[in-house]
């Protein structure tokens, strides 16, 4: 299958939502069935990030997004906010085409390195990033941003002993 990175468009919104509740249902096999009835992104603030030229989609031969991510900067840094593969193409190398792209937006932007907030023991979360060269960081190592970044998750309920900061250096 052919695939390209393009930016985020309005006609994609809807889709990108029905990605992020596709993805999220396979947290309901592992027990997290919170996190699998969570909203994704609503159309609004997805348009926010395509506005600010920090939304992706990956789409198909036919245009039609198979994934996408949105990034935030924190601390100087490419903040992977949320990245999201449909179920149905996963295993493709999807993700880490997604992530590659934003490491070359953000070198093309001077900054020194990718972070992301993840679930430490979910497969396809913190031991999948490490594959792609992220590392888990201590917390003396998160900037004042990343840990507000990581008290904000706190507060709407996600356990901070399961979840792990990590950065990508560039």
């Amino acid at each position: 299958m052919t695939v390209a990175v393009r930016a985020a468009a309005p006609r994609d919104f809807e889709t990108l939502r029905a990605i992020e509740r596709a993805a999220g249902r396979l947290f309901v096999d592992i027990g997290m069935e919170d996190i699998a009835a969570d909203e994704p992104p609503s159309v609004e603030v997805l348009s926010g990030y395509a506005d600010r030229g920090m939304a992706w989609v990956l789409a198909d031969a036919d245009d039609a997004p198979v994934g996408y991510v949105i990034v935030d900067i924190v601390d100087g840094c490419a903040h992977v906010e949320q990245i999201s593969v449909h179920p149905d193409q996963q295993r493709k190398g999807h993700g880490r085409t997604l992530i590659d792209h934003v490491a070359d937006w953000a070198r093309s932007q001077s900054m020194a390195a990718l972070t992301l907030t993840t679930f430490r023991e979910v497969p396809w979360n913190a031991p999948y990033y490490e594959r792609l060269g992220f590392r888990p960081l201590a917390e003396a190592e998160l900037g004042p941003e990343l840990a507000a970044v990581r008290a904000n998750e706190a507060a709407h309920g996600l356990d901070p002993t399961t979840r792990v900061c990590m950065r990508r250096d560039l």
